[in-house]
This record gives structure tokens, sequence and C-alpha cells, in this order.
């Protein structure tokens, strides 16, 4: 219902109420029917629930029965190991999933109020859950609302409802009418809602909504779908369903041809063993977790506070960002930038110019210590004032001109009123809004010239205040708001919140990236455009629309228009949280900023939810996926550009290890093809896929990203892991590592070398750390790039080699991984199979930059 349209008897026949409150019977039996005022908390999965569901995966199940089959074929150490290796994943997945989906918790913090009630034709202070739907509160300065009211009686109320709406500026309330049904909520100045702040004044209202049922209870809804999944853990998992059943029917033909041959089912079984082993990439989450773990603690140096790990990887594959307007790409600070004067002049002293005389009389701030305390607007009058007259003048003038009166500023006439001793008369002075003043003034002759001056100025965006004053012999007993007639103007103050210095250059390099800024504001629609105009987010051509045309716009026509559509002013928090969803529907991967309550369930649907960490509230935080700790849209693309490069680095050791997996899987099932034992023993395939692919994997994460990282456009919102020749990649390279293992292992097979088995586990252990080298850029040649120019992988790839030895020359490691040490011509050869597996894959660049090359010949002729 729109609660704000009705008159307030009608306000009082709905809810079954009067002016004089409720009996404390007809509340008690309203609780029991409609509930506690309180917000409706999700029930949270068991601890032991939420850690056995990380055994669920189709891939984990396989390696579950790996273990099993080692044991069963009395391959004790092998299963383990495979069994530490699911332990430690199960245990990382819990810690993820324990930490997260806090935010109807804060929501539930912010609902411990008190209220003051009538109850009984008397005044009560009860607990806030206790409220029900047409009771009488109190409210005043400092309180926090606790539930949604209309309006009776108001004085001087004001309330901050940035929380709620986005409206950076204290909101005047008031007891008239608002007859528009389709009125944004940040304009329904008859009502006031739970969980905003009363700033000054006080005022009366009936409860129309309690519990899940206010604007608040409505916005917890919106919470509680669970997040969306990211771009890598779609992807992942899709990779992880795709591995599985492939792995599950490599398994079975070779078990069944093994079988037909006549081949010992124990035999078999060890070999499907080690197909499984070697088809899994067990290192592959843990890297990409500690990876994406270790781009978190770089981004905190970048003022940016990772609160979910996927974050760091959706940032770079983020294709619109959704910014709020204030703080984020404003100050959040109230600033005068255009005063319009009179042309005469207004009383001045000590050489002050006129207007801002009234500035630094006309004011409710006060100050304490050295520090100046009042409402924003105020502030920036008074900060004005000083600029040009000086602290200290300020100070003289408010001891030379005391304050004898005052009427404050009330919603109904939008002005307010001071009264100070000005030699031997009085000086009454008059600031408010530009219609109010110009109806006061004493002469109509420039009523047209100012307000056509505050016409410009509000098109700006800029917020504007209007001067007015009079001299008068005599002391009014009690002001009221006629005693302001009889005026002379004085001038118009124009104030905006600026813009951040360093955000215009931000939103550039954000559209060099292929990257749609999108502003979304609770702001009115003038303002929204001035700031966008000016830092280069609304162009010409590019639209702007409002919280009430977009209630009127089909979902299919927003679609249609999602791209165009660059400032949305004015809106709700459904409304946002529609504008998410449709960028979504039009495969964009949306960032979106917020710092209040209503943010919360975009911050929550948006594939990245950026909460501000300086004026964010704890509901917003625990909502998002990231908190922006200096509240700086420009710390956003700093992280975007680290997100794109964590992303093409988890690419690089995807390419990594599954080339090397691919390999293991080919001479393992083939090997028994050309007539060959099985070439490595399970325990051997676990040492290569954790110590050769874990370690230095992990340091290719360190990989510095490339010169045009922010110079292409955002990857495809459907683009595969495997994309832009991985799955090539891992395909060819695959092959010829296992055509050159098995080749090895042939000749010294045949040759009646008993150490083949070791020399083949040996040389695909350096290949690997070859490879690793290679893949560290897609077309630069590492010797252009230079060999150790990655200091950490450098370092880790000479402790995996010495590792790699110390398995092969060392007792325990013959023992555990059943090697025997190798002469020194079979331990060159291993390395030569390594370098020439380098080669062949910085062969593949130079085949691509020919490739290139060519195509650019033929396109330019």
């Amino acid at each position: 219902m729109n609660w704000h349209q009705p008159d307030i008897n009608r306000i009082f026949e709905i809810t079954e109420s009067s002016n004089r409150g409720l009996t404390t019977q007809i509340a008690s039996a309203r609780l029991q029917s409609e509930g506690y005022n309180e917000l409706r908390v999700k029930k949270k999965q068991p601890v032991w629930k939420l850690f056995f569901l990380q055994f669920r995966d189709l891939m984990i199940l396989i390696l579950l029965g790996a273990a099993l089959l080692a044991g069963i074929t009395g391959e004790t150490a092998d299963m383990l190991v495979i069994l530490a290796i699911v332990i430690i994943n199960a245990i990382i997945g819990f810690i993820q999933e324990y930490k997260a989906g806090k935010a109807m918790e804060a929501m539930k913090k912010l609902d411990l109020l008190t209220a003051t009630v009538l109850r009984n034709g008397t005044a009560q202070t009860i607990s806030s859950k206790e409220l029900v739907r047409g009771d009488i509160v109190f409210l005043e300065a400092g309180c926090r609302v606790p539930a949604d009211l209309r309006l009776i009686e108001t004085f001087s109320l004001q309330l901050d409802e940035s929380s709620l709406t986005g409206e950076s500026v204290p909101v005047y309330k008031h007891t008239g009418d608002c007859d528009n049904g389709t009125v944004a909520l940040g304009d329904r100045f008859n009502m006031v809602y739970k969980s905003t702040m009363v700033t000054s004044g006080r005022g009366i209202g009936v409860v129309i909504a309690t519990g899940m049922k206010t604007e608040f209870g409505h916005i917890t809804t919106l919470l509680e779908p669970g997040d969306p999944a990211t771009p890598l853990q779609r992807k992942m998992a899709d990779f992880s369903r795709r591995l599985s059943g492939i792995i599950l029917i490599i398994c079975a033909i070779v078990f069944a041809t093994g079988i037909f041959r006549g081949q010992p089912i124990l035999d078999m079984l060890l070999v499907s063993v080690s197909l499984a082993v070697a088809a899994i990439p067990e290192a592959l989450p843990a890297l990409i977790t500690i990876s994406l773990a270790l781009a978190a603690k770089k981004m905190v140096t970048k003022n940016i506070l990772i609160r979910k790990l996927t974050a760091v990887e959706t940032l770079g594959a983020v294709s619109i960002i959704c910014t709020d307007k204030t703080g984020t790409i404003t100050q959040n600070k109230m600033k005068v930038v255009e005063l319009v004067t009179a042309g005469q002049p207004a009383p001045s002293n000590q050489g002050a110019p006129d207007i801002c005389l009234l500035m630094a009389l006309n004011h409710d701030v006060i100050k304490t210590g050295n520090t100046w305390k009042g409402e924003p607007t105020e502030m920036a009058l008074l900060e004005y004032a000083q600029q040009n007259i000086g602290p200290c003048k300020v100070e003289d003038i408010l001891q030379n001109f005391p304050k004898l009166a005052e009427l404050p500023f009330n919603a109904d006439t939008r002005s307010m009123i001071t009264v100070h001793r000005y030699a031997n008369q009085f000086l009454l002075i008059v600031k408010g809004a530009t219609e109010t003043i110009v109806g006061l003034l004493q002469s109509s002759t420039a009523n047209d010239h100012i307000l056509s001056e505050h016409n410009r100025l509000a098109a700006n965006g800029a917020r504007v205040i209007a001067y007015g004053y009079r001299l008068t012999e005599n002391l009014p007993g009690r002001i009221a708001h006629e005693d302001g007639r009889n005026l002379i103007f004085a001038g118009l103050a124009a104030m905006i919140d600026p813009a951040r210095e360093e955000v215009s250059a931000a939103i550039k390099e954000c559209k060099s990236a292929g990257i749609i800024p999108v502003m979304i504001t609770g702001d009115h629609p003038q303002t929204a455009a001035a700031i966008a105009k000016q830092t280069g987010i609304l162009l010409p051509g590019d639209l702007l629309l409002s919280g009430p045309e977009l209630e009127k716009l089909p979902a299919a026509e927003l679609d249609k228009n999602i791209e165009r559509i660059r400032v949305y002013a004015r809106v709700s928090p459904q409304q946002k949280l529609a504008i998410i969803e449709s960028m979504q529907r039009s495969d964009h991967f949306t960032a979106m900023t917020g710092d209040g309550v209503n943010d919360a369930p975009s911050l929550k649907t948006a594939n990245i939810g950026i909460a501000m960490g300086i004026s964010g509230t704890d509901v917003s935080k625990e909502a998002a996926h990231m908190i922006l700790l200096d509240d700086n849209f420009a710390s956003i693309i700093g992280g975007i550009r680290e997100g794109r490069r964590i992303y093409d680095n988890i690419r690089k050791f995807v390419k990594y290890i599954l080339t090397c997996n691919s390999a293991e899987i080919y001479i393992i099932a083939l090997a028994p093809v050309f007539g060959l034992p099985i070439p490595l023993l399970p325990i051997q395939i676990l040492w290569i896929n954790l110590a050769t692919d874990g370690l230095p994997g992990l340091a290719l994460s360190a990989e510095k990203g490339d010169w045009n990282i922010m110079k292409r456009p955002p990857r495809k919102a459907g683009e595969s892991l495997f994309a832009g020749g991985t799955g090539f990649h891992i395909l060819w390279a695959g092959i010829l590592l296992a055509a050159l293992l098995l080749s090895m292992q042939g000749w010294y097979y045949h040759n009646g070398n008993e150490h083949w088995n070791t020399i083949v586990f040996t040389a695909l252990g350096l290949s690997q750390l070859a490879h690793v080298m290679a893949v560290r850029s897609e077309v630069d040649f590492i010797y252009r790039k230079g060999l150790f120019s990655n200091k950490p992988l450098g370092a880790v790839l000479g402790i995996t080699a010495l590792l790699q030895i110390a398995v092969i020359y060392l007792p325990a490691g013959n023992r555990i991984f059943k090697t025997k040490p190798l002469s020194a011509a079979e331990l060159i050869a291993c390395f030569a199979i390594a370098a020439i597996f380098f080669h062949a894959v910085e062969t593949e660049k130079w085949i691509k930059k020919f490739r290139t090359r060519k195509s650019r010949l033929f396109t330019n002729l």
C-alpha cells in the first residue's frame, strides 16, 4: 500500500488506531497475530553437514575410490597420501563456506532498539520488537527509527536516510500529503523508515509496518538467495564434470582391455589407480586458492580488502561497474562552488564580503575545542565564509554580532531565521529555498533574474541556498515566519558534493579497458547527471533513467537499453536489484559499489559486490565480496588490473598442470599397447602432481601482468578456461611429451636397463619444470623476457630440481618412491628431454607471431 498518499485520518482507520495510541490489550493481541517487530533469519547449515558437503564433488569421490583401490592392492603409502590430499581440500572449502553469509546477522544487530510509544494514553518505553501496527511512536534527535511510520506531528524533523535511499544530505520531514503514488522512496516526506537516523528535531508517527513488512524487512528478503557462481567457479565445475567422466571412461576401457588380454585383476586395479591419480590435478584447487589468497593480500596495499577469495578472479571479468555517487565518485563533502550576489551590498563588517557575513551568522554550527560540528550543508557554508574571511574573523563576527533569537529550519516554510545585534539596530537574516526567499523580498523587480540564476545553478546539479536580510529598530518578541518579510536579497550560494580529482582518469582507464561505468544513486537526476558528465560517465547519446521512469519500464525494454543507460537516479533498493539482474541477463559481469542497507541486496546479487570501508554499514560489508578501504572509485580500477593479472596466471598454471597430467594419461594408457610395463607408480605420479606441479605453479602466480593488460576488453562471459589456444596447447604438448617419454622408456627397457622407471620419472619431472618456464608468457620468448625475471619462480625451480634429485639419490627417497640412483649419462638424457620440450613450446610462440603478422599483412592489403 502507498502509505504516503491517504490523509492521516484515513491512516488511523486502516491501522485501527488514533492519536491516543493503542491499549495494552489491543497491542498484545496484535503482537500475537502479527508477530514481533524483528527480522527473520535464515537457518544455518550445521557445521558437521557443511564439512561433509565438501566431499560431494565427483573428482573427490574418484580420488577416494583410488585410495580404496590402493589400500586393496597393498599400496598403503599411496592410500594415505591420497586421503591426506582429499581431507586438506575439504578443510579449505569448509573454512571458506563457514566464513561466508553473515549479512543477515548484521541486519539483526541493527534491530536491537527501544522505542517510546503511547499506550493507554501515556508515554512508555518498550523494546522495539514489541511494536505493532497502530502504535504511536515518539522520535527525537539521535534515535534510530524503530519501524515504518506515517508522521502525525513534526518540529524541524530531519533524518539521515542515506543507508536506505542513498541520499547524501539529511532530509526534512513534514506531515503533508504526497498525492503522487509513484513518488520515489526518498521523496516521501511524510514517512520515516525503520533503521534510519533522526539527526535533528522531533516528531510523532503511527506505525504502519513492522518486522519483515517494513522497507528494511523487504531488503532482507532480497538477501536470502545464495551468491552467484563466479566465472572461474562455473568453469572449474564444468571442467571437473567433464574430466571426471573422461577419467571413468578411460579407466573402464583400460581395465576391460587388460582383463580381455588376460592380465591379473590386481594388476589392472593398480593401473586404474595410476590412471585416476594421473588424470586428476590434485594440486590445482589448492593452487587456485593460494594464488587468490596471495593476490588478496597484495590488494590490501591498493586499499581493497577481499572478503571472498573468488572476488579476486571475478574482478578481472567485470564488464560493467555500477557505482554509487556519494563518497565513491564524489568526496562526500558539500562545497560552495559559486555565489550569485545582489547588486547592492549587504551589511558588512571588518571588510567582510557581504554574503559571507550572513553565512558566518545564520547557522546552527557549534565549535567544540578546535572543531566545528553541524549539518553538512551549514558546515559547507561556514567553511566558505572562513576561507573568504579567515577563521579568526569569523569568530570575531560571532562575538560582535551575537545571536539573540532563532527560528530553526522548518520543512513547511523551508527557511531558517536568526536575529543578531547590529550596532544600534537588529539584523534579521533569512536563509532557505530560493522560492521562499523570493516570496519574502520587499521588491520584486529582480525576481525573474534571481529565479533564472537559481535554475541555471540547479541544472548543473547544485544545491542552491538563498539569503535575505533586513535591519530593524525593534527586536521581535517571538520570532515567526511572518517576521521575515520585506527582505533585501543578499545572494545565492550554490553547493555540490565535488567529484574526486582522480576519478575522471580512472573512468577514462575503465573505458579503455572495455568496461562500462554506470552510476546508480538515490540522489536527484540533475545532481547525478552533473557529476556523471563532469567525470565522463555520461556522454552525449547516453541515457539517464529515474526511479519512477524505471518503475514504468518493462523488463524487456530495460534489457534492450541496458548498455546505453549510464545513470540511474532516485532508485529504490528493489530497482537496484532489477538493474543488476538485467545486466546479468545481458551476459555482463557486474561490479556494484554501495555503502547503505539499501545496497545490500544488489551487492550480494552482483558478480562482485564492493562495500565502502569508511562510510559503509555493517550490513553492506557483510553482503559484499570486497571492501573499498578508501571509498575511492579509482581503487577499483587497480583491483581490476590485479584481477586480470591473476586470471591470466591461473590460465597459465592450468595449461602447465594439465599438459603434464595429459602426458601421464597417455603414457599409462599407451604403454601396454606398445608392449611396455606401466612406466610410473601411483606414488611417483602423486609426487609429480604435488611437488613439481605445486610449488612452481604457486610461484607462477607472481608473474607480472602484460603491458597491455588494461588495453584489452574483458573476456567474454562464456569464454572457456581453455580458450585462446590453451586447450590446443594441452593436447599437442601432452602428446609430444608422452611420445618423448615412451620413446625413452622403450629404448632403456628393451636394452635391459633396470633404471628405466626412474629415468622416465626424472625426465617427466624435469620436463615439467622446463614447461613452467616456457608458459610464463604466451607471446614473449623467455630468453628475451629473462629466464629469471620472475625471481620467486627461479628460486622455486632450483629447490624443486634439488628435491627431484634427492628423490633419486637419497636412500629414503629410493625407499619411498621406489627409485634407483642414475648415472651421469642417464641424468643428462633426462635434462636433454626437458630441453627439447622447452624449445618446442618456445617454437609455438614463434609460429603464433608469424601467423599474426601474416594475418595483419593480408588485412592491410
